[in-house]
């Protein structure tokens, strides 16, 4: 079954996941370009002199070119995409344009014998505008009949199991720049769920349906220009006064930090250029110290008071905090948890996989990994209304919604008049005679005709669902609680429950009443 292909493009990092129908979630290697632990593809290209070709990702590191000051570099241009920044880099390539070559070059990189018909991407909230417009440029040769684009707070805080409406704290420590974000997800009670913003169905151009984005709210942010790298650069640095700060020295420094994520003490050899090596011996106290010094905390202090003294200005304190999100390669640095904790105490630290995060939700967020169909026309009830005297219809299941059910559809009834014995239930479908328009159910764009008033119901010609009661009911007084849903089969199932004999036998058996469309 084809599956989706999500790309976080980072500014230091690019995470390709993939998700077949019904299957586990996986990073998804690329040799030669891709790194092994963990499965990325640093955000690297080298203009070659056939620019069609250029090298990309773990090439680039393996030549030794990664930290050259050479205009053929190309590194860091993925923060500016969407920005409006139209000046070319000395290397003639906008940051659209480096960004562009990437995405092609790892397009043509993929297995042969994957099998896609979804691509998902993530974009900084702060220029989601500006990078959804250049990815449906991007995008426009790429053969694949579905596109969609999710900001990137909203998928690493859904992909670790935080509920739509949630107020989250992300920290996104990356190798060139450190961010600080308070959003709150979209969602919530009475509000639509978090999902992945379709560009493309079935082949189809959506960037002009009037889609409204479900992008995070970001209440609070501070950043500034400094991450990974730099701390490489300080620790070889306080390791190597003598050497000069490239190449290899800086790579040696880059594995001693990321060592120490997991170990107390870390032991990398650096080859000298007139001939042995140099022993490189770091501990986590000594990382701590060289970061002290260098005023690393004070920094991350700064910043996070910024955003939250925002928070407050909207009326949001830690207590409103749902959780603290740790994203980016940095944020597995040993002294980030307990910084986080001191800084707010109370508020959960989430333990996501920090690097793969953002990838892995934008994959949770896209609709149709597993098989579901929609509703062509949907399913309506008859009931009373008290004030007119007349029967109305009422919609259970609309036009365009998928099935089968996640959660069944709750009502509970009350009986119509005193000493009521059972009650009916009749059904109909809303007819098709009407004009066409556009909507997106579940993320799903479909067709849906309506009426230009309210629709006319046409009711099933199968007899009414009869529900006898345990006791007479009372006007007024809720005696049913229904659940329906719609099963693997197109069917209607309804689950009953009698209120007046709740806790005194089970619910009344599920009964099927009768096949949808």
């Amino acid at each position: 079954m084809p599956g989706t292909l999500a790309i976080d493009l980072g500014s230091t990092t690019t995470v390709l996941a993939y998700q077949g129908g019904g299957g586990e979630p996986q990073l998804l290697a690329l040799p030669p370009y891709s790194l092994e632990d963990p499965c990325v593809v640093p955000t690297l290209l080298w203009l070659a002199s056939d620019e069609a070709q250029p090298l990309m990702g773990r090439q680039v590191l393996d030549a030794g070119l990664a930290d050259r000051q050479d205009p053929r570099l190309c590194r860091d241009f993925k923060r500016q995409i969407g920005s409006g920044v139209v000046d070319p880099a000395p290397n003639g390539l906008t940051p659209e344009q480096a960004g562009a070559l990437l995405l092609r070059q790892l397009w043509r990189a993929l297995p042969q014998d994957l099998e896609l018909n979804r691509l998902v991407l993530t974009a900084p909230i702060e220029a989601y505008r500006g990078y959804r417009q250049w990815l449906r440029r991007v995008c426009e040769e790429l053969p694949i009949a579905e596109l969609a684009l999710v900001d990137e707070p909203t998928a690493a805080a859904i992909g670790v199991g935080l509920a739509p409406g949630s107020r989250v704290l992300v920290v996104d420590l990356g190798g060139g720049t450190i961010d600080l974000s308070l959003v709150v997800l979209p969602g919530g009670e009475g509000r639509a769920a978090p999902i992945a913003q379709l560009l493309r169905f079935a082949g189809r151009d959506l960037s002009a349906s009037g889609q409204a984005p479900r992008t995070a709210e970001v209440i609070g942010k501070a950043g500034m220009r400094l991450g990974g790298r730099d701390i490489d650069h300080w620790i070889a640095a306080e390791l190597c006064p003598d050497l000069p700060l490239e190449g290899d020295l800086l790579r040696q420094a880059e594995r001693l930090k990321c060592a120490l994520s997991e170990a107390e003490e870390a032991v990398q050899l650096l080859p000298l250029a007139e001939g042995g090596v140099r022993e490189l011996r770091l501990d986590r106290r000594g990382l701590e110290t060289i970061l002290g010094r260098r005023g690393l905390i004070e920094q991350l202090d700064g910043l996070l008071e910024q955003v939250l003294a925002a928070a407050r200005a909207a009326g949001i304190s830690l207590a409103d905090l749902a959780a603290v999100l740790p994203v980016g390669g940095g944020s597995r640095l040993p002294l980030i948890r307990p910084w986080l904790a001191r800084r707010c105490p109370g508020v959960p630290i989430l333990d996501p996989r920090p690097v793969e995060a953002v990838a892995l939700g934008a994959l949770a967020l896209t609709p149709g990994v597993a098989v579901r169909d929609v509703l062509a026309r949907g399913v309506s009830r008859r009931c009373g209304d008290q004030r007119s005297g007349r029967h109305r219809w009422h919609p259970l299941f609309l036009a365009g919604q998928t099935w089968p059910c996640r959660e069944p559809l709750e009502l509970v009834l009350a009986c119509s008049r005193d000493g009521q014995s059972e009650l009916e239930l009749v059904f109909g479908e809303p007819c098709q005679d009407a004009r066409s328009e556009v909507i997106f159910e579940a993320g799903l764009p479909v067709l849906r005709r309506r009426a230009a008033g309210a629709a006319a119901v046409t009711p099933w010609t199968s007899p009414p669902a009869t529900i006898p009661l345990s006791q007479p009911g009372q006007q007024g007084v809720d005696c049913l609680r229904l659940r329906f849903r719609i099963d693997g089969n197109g069917v209607l199932v309804l689950e009953a429950e009698d209120l007046a004999a709740a806790g005194s036998g089970p619910a009344l058996a599920a009964m099927e009443l009768g096949p949808v469309h």
